[in-house]
């Protein structure tokens, strides 16, 4: 029996059909759909009819193919939402996180909510992108959509609900919103009415492994078959870090991608003063279990510089000054990297690494404002940011164990970035501790998880894990 999970990164799509063969787990990518942002009415937006399309013709390669799924569920990143009217029409645009629209929101919604309160209620850190201050900039620059809006969709729920014409709203996305109540797990409805939100944007919490529905007539006629969608943790790295198979158990969590999210699960927020300064997370995750962590930029960087050397720059239309004739892969840069003595670090987490229009400029200006000599190389540059990052990570792992009193013992990275065996050296070496890297497909493989969970195919999520170390390779690394 087939599951088919759809996992959006802020990349690309990718359709990953799973199934079990004798006690294993299998994974088979069918399609994959590029991701990006596009400039729309002034703002960074989704380009959501892309996205759908790519939905669409990845489940029609699964009709092709014959490789029909009993169940399907679609995970993306965190925050960003879609306001349906009372015809189901969207209201807008599907404003990206990294768009400018929320600078300054933060101090209009602590006028209203001090930001020691806000954290206490909902448990979620500080970030300018979260969806409270994205509402707010709504709020201030078009009032009349909430005004006309009676539905809120997360980015997976949205694409559930075309999918399916049932709309669910997903817990663990939800909580990304920081409009949730950490301990009761459904809608701060008193945060809500103090910020003027409409309170009817915000209904009854769907957890991981609810059906939604199945396939619309439409859609069935257009994929060429039926199949069920069931919610997965939709949010992405709720997903990832259902697919870490650790044994130890005080190990960390690091899901590795645009974003790197480092921490722990624990069965209760935490949601002390210390943590909030700390700019801890309690995300919320499939069970109610709570994905205690925090957010730094991660591969983006990465990403950023390479898109920039090779000349297609994050802000559309922008011709960067550094491409070259030379066409930069992954390995390249980490060649140059490994090439590289620079020594001066940056702090990855700075708002000004969040969306510049040039990181190599954002870099460069960060050393020299801090009187260090300004990489020059591309090995340089890359050298900078990888042993900023694992910087990051052992700030975090310190702060993590002086929070929970607990001394954590190894890593466990999952994800796409789990495959930079530089950036693991590195990271093991600056925790001095051992590190496991694996599963790659570790937000694929967690939203099917939870789907097998919800047919009987694993009992619960220990016996699931049991058999992702039993079907991957996860690759040792020693400090």
């Amino acid at each position: 029996m087939y599951y088919l999970a759809i996992d959006i990164g802020a990349s690309s799509g990718r359709h990953i059909l799973g199934h079990l063969d004798q006690g294993r787990m299998v994974l088979e990518e069918v399609y994959r759909f590029g991701n990006q942002q596009i400039s729309r009415n002034g703002h960074d937006c989704w380009d959501m009819d892309h996205l759908w399309k790519g939905i669409l013709d990845g489940l029609s390669a699964c009709g092709s193919l014959g490789k029909i799924p009993a169940t399907i569920g679609i995970d993306t990143w965190a925050v960003d939402y879609v306001l349906l009217d009372g015809q189901d029409r969207p209201l807008g645009d599907a404003v990206a996180y990294r768009d400018r629209r929320t600078e300054g929101m933060d101090r209009l919604v602590e006028a209203l909510i001090p930001a020691r309160e806000l954290y206490a209620r909902t448990g979620i850190q500080k970030q300018s992108f979260n969806t409270i201050y994205q509402l707010m900039a709504l709020k201030q620059e078009h009032p009349e959509q909430l005004e006309q809006a009676e539905h809120l969709l997360m980015i997976p729920d949205y694409f559930h609900f075309r999918l399916t014409g049932v709309k669910k709203q997903e817990y663990t996305n939800a909580t990304s919103t920081n409009l949730v109540h950490a301990e009761r797990g459904s809608w701060d409805l008193e945060l809500i009415e103090r910020l003027g939100l409409p309170a009817r944007l915000f209904g009854p919490l769907s957890m991981p492994g609810t059906p939604v529905g199945e396939l619309l007539p439409e859609i069935q006629r257009q994929v060429g078959f039926n199949a069920a969608v069931v919610l997965p943790a939709t949010h992405d790295t709720g997903s990832a870090f259902l697919a870490v198979p650790a044994q130890d158990e005080n190990a960390v969590y690091l899901s590795s991608g645009t974003w790197s999210l480092l921490g722990v699960e624990n069965q209760a927020p935490i949601t002390t003063e210390e943590s909030r300064k700390a700019n801890f997370t309690n995300e919320g995750g499939a069970w109610r279990r709570f994905r205690y962590l925090k957010n730094i930029m991660g591969l983006w960087m990465i990403q950023s510089i390479r898109r920039e050397l090779n000349g297609n720059a994050y802000v559309a239309g922008r011709e960067s000054r550094y491409a070259g004739e030379k066409r930069w892969s992954f390995s390249d840069l980490i060649a140059a990297a490994e090439a590289s003595a620079y020594s001066a670090e940056v702090d990855a987490n700075d708002s000004r690494f969040l969306a510049p229009e040039s990181m190599i400029d954002a870099i460069r200006s960060f050393c020299q404002e801090r009187g260090e000599p300004a990489p020059e190389t591309v090995g340089d540059l890359m050298r900078c940011v990888y042993i900023s990052l694992a910087r990051c990570y052992r700030d975090a792992v310190g702060e993590l164990s002086a929070l929970t009193g607990t001394t954590y013992t190894s890593v466990n990275i999952v994800g796409g970035g789990c495959q930079d065996g530089y950036l693991n050296q590195l990271t093991a070496k600056a925790l001095s501790l051992p590190v496991s890297a694996g599963p790659v497909e570790g937000t694929a493989i967690g939203n099917l998880i939870v789907q097998m969970i919800a047919a009987g195919e694993f009992q619960d999520l220990r016996e699931a894990r049991g058999c992702v170390r039993n079907s991957f390779e996860i690759k040792e690394v020693l400090p």
